[in-house]
């Protein structure tokens, strides 16, 4: 058991950011053509734009939430005066609203993925599966609250940001140390994100690194009607 607990929250951790990285670049090189969401728009719109911005904002504001968590020392939340069980029932609250707006906008792009003909039939096998384990992903981090009410004191909290942040610093004994002592919801809910990121290369979810932020601070197109 300490085997898998050190493969899968010592060592995959890496594989999944290494293939993530690599094989992105790759991708990129090779494949450029291929490197986009595959829009299904113009087959139905309605339940797209409604899926797609419920799904948006919650995905954003949640992954927000887990890198600013997961990441920031305890002793800098001390500063501002936040103990752990404080961070906690903010982590719980911010990560159950956001996470059930994804839910319902998530719940709608698969049912429109899976029962819309015209969109079934132009979705490749990973389109679905995609949708399918970021459904079980949201799952199993809206399960995790209730986890996370039975004990409010944060500890549980602390050890895996002492997990994330030994990951970071490449301390593998203190990493796994502290993620062994975890409630086996939130080790699925780790190993299923890291899983994630492994398949990134081969999805439309590479999108997400080519967000056109420059759209933001380009000129105005001028429009002119004809005189």
């Amino acid at each position: 058991m300490s085997y898998l607990n050190t493969f899968f929250f010592g060592i995959y951790p890496y594989i999944a950011l290494a293939v993530f990285v690599i094989g992105s670049v790759i991708r990129y090189d090779r494949e450029q053509y291929t490197w986009k969401t595959g829009s299904s728009q113009l087959l139905e719109s309605k339940k797209l734009k409604q899926g797609s911005r419920a799904f948006h904002i919650g995905i954003i504001m949640v992954l927000l939430g887990h890198f600013v968590g997961l990441l920031t020392p305890a002793e800098v939340w001390h500063v501002f005066g936040i103990e752990a069980g404080h961070k906690q029932l903010i982590a719980m609250t911010l990560g159950g609203v956001f996470g059930l707006i994804c839910f319902y906008g998530l719940t709608i792009l698969i049912k429109r993925r899976l029962y819309e003909p015209r969109i079934r039939a132009t979705s490749s096998n990973m389109d679905i599966a995609i949708l399918l384990l970021l459904y079980v992903q949201l799952i199993l981090g809206l399960l995790s609250i209730f986890v996370s009410a039975g004990h409010l004191d944060g500890a549980e909290m602390l050890l895996l940001m002492s997990w994330a942040q030994n990951i970071v610093t490449f301390d593998l004994t203190e990493a796994t140390a502290a993620i062994a002592q975890v409630h086996w919801i939130y080790k699925l809910h780790v190993a299923l994100g890291m899983t994630l990121f492994v398949v990134f290369p081969f999805s439309r979810l590479v999108h997400i690194a080519s967000v056109p932020v420059q759209y933001l601070g380009r000129n105005y197109q001028v429009v002119r009607s004809k005189s």
